[in-house]
């Protein structure tokens, strides 16, 4: 059933008032097919304008979407098989992704642990290539399913297909707008290969009085840091980190560490530096900023947030001063990890 003029507040985490001009939900590959036809044979829809929704974690809704907003709701979780070494899980794209790590841990099927709490659904892990605490969607990725908009049909898509990088993939690239995902295949281990090396994981497990690591214990872990520096979006509106992390190469990194000593840094294999774009906002005076409800969050300046009634327009016109301010203080340029959708950006 298609609905006009529907509310998007509760579908999208920052909690932004925007109203789709036409919404409907499928859950399975022939739902979405009857819609799509619909769509193009309604005198009333027969715009080229689509766009697909799923967990509304990783959004920025900047005005009302026009054209028809599809909510993705396949759901399911099942072992697809195993060899020597790994589980093979599939997941519809619907599923809370969250959800699927729990089920993993339950079972005691390990890789996802360090991917705990991340908000959002599955179908988005892939687009973004997720990552956290030392592990990335990648690692953990075996194939998906996906649905080619213009030639109506399914197609699967390898590791090498996705063309995975740091919070990219094809989906947000090449292919852009041109497929929906519909379900992932993960591999994942029989045997953990436990990493605590990144962030504070290994405090939180002494705090934690852990004698003996597992699956469940860093997940705890993980979970108990998100909760003690990320909101939670059911009580003030936010999408998680709003920047990636840049990158920039050791020749830039050893000059600014120079003017500024404290800055953070990691070492990539490429030869290049990963800097703690959460440090550069923090150094710029940002965090804590609010403006009216658009702010920048007092425990994690990575983190913009709604408090309230913010305008779609005003949270973005904060994130466009935090780019400028840190790119005239360290020359260097931040990157949104956050989708804008401007009004509408046609899928």
């Amino acid at each position: 059933m298609i609905k006009e003029n529907f509310p998007l507040k509760n579908y999208n985490t920052f909690g932004i008032e925007a109203t789709a001009q036409y919404f409907a939900e499928f859950n399975a590959v022939e739902k979405l097919e009857e819609l799509l036809e619909f769509k193009q044979l309604s005198t009333v829809i027969n715009q080229p304008k689509t766009f697909i929704l799923g967990g509304g974690s990783n959004i920025l809704l900047t005005g009302n979407v026009e054209g028809l907003v599809l909510k993705n709701e396949i759901k399911g979780i099942e072992k697809v098989g195993e060899d020597g070494d790994y589980i093979f899980i599939k997941a519809g794209a619907g599923e809370n992704w969250h959800q699927l790590v729990l089920y993993c841990i339950d079972n005691n099927i390990a890789g996802m642990e360090n991917l705990s709490l991340i908000p959002g659904n599955v179908g988005a892990s892939p687009m973004q290539n997720i990552g956290a605490y030392g592990v990335e969607l990648k690692d953990v990725f075996y194939e998906l399913e996906a649905f080619h908009l213009t030639e109506k049909k399914v197609v699967k898509f390898s590791l090498t297909d996705c063309h995975f990088g740091y919070r990219e993939s094809v989906f947000k690239s090449q292919l852009k707008d041109k497929f929906i995902i519909l379900r992932v295949t993960y591999r994942l281990h029989k045997t953990p290969h436990f990493n605590i090396r990144y962030g504070a994981i290994e405090q939180e497990l002494q705090a934690m009085g852990i004698k003996q690591l597992s699956i469940q214990a860093i997940s705890q872990a993980v979970i108990n840091i998100r909760r003690s520096k990320l909101p939670d979006p059911a009580v003030i509106g936010n999408a998680g980190s709003f920047f990636k992390n840049p990158e920039i190469d050791t020749h830039q990194f050893d000059l600014l560490k120079i003017s500024f000593p404290g800055m953070i840094g990691y070492a990539l294999e490429n030869g290049n530096v990963k800097l703690a774009a959460g440090w550069l906002i923090e150094q710029c005076g940002w965090k804590g900023y609010r403006k009216g409800d658009a702010g920048c969050h007092a425990k994690q300046a990575l983190v913009l947030v709604n408090y309230g009634n913010a305008k779609g327009s005003e949270i973005l016109s904060l994130s466009n001063d935090i780019i400028a301010s840190v790119q005239q203080k360290f020359n260097v340029l931040l990157q949104k990890e956050v989708n804008i959708i401007k009004g509408f950006e046609a899928c």
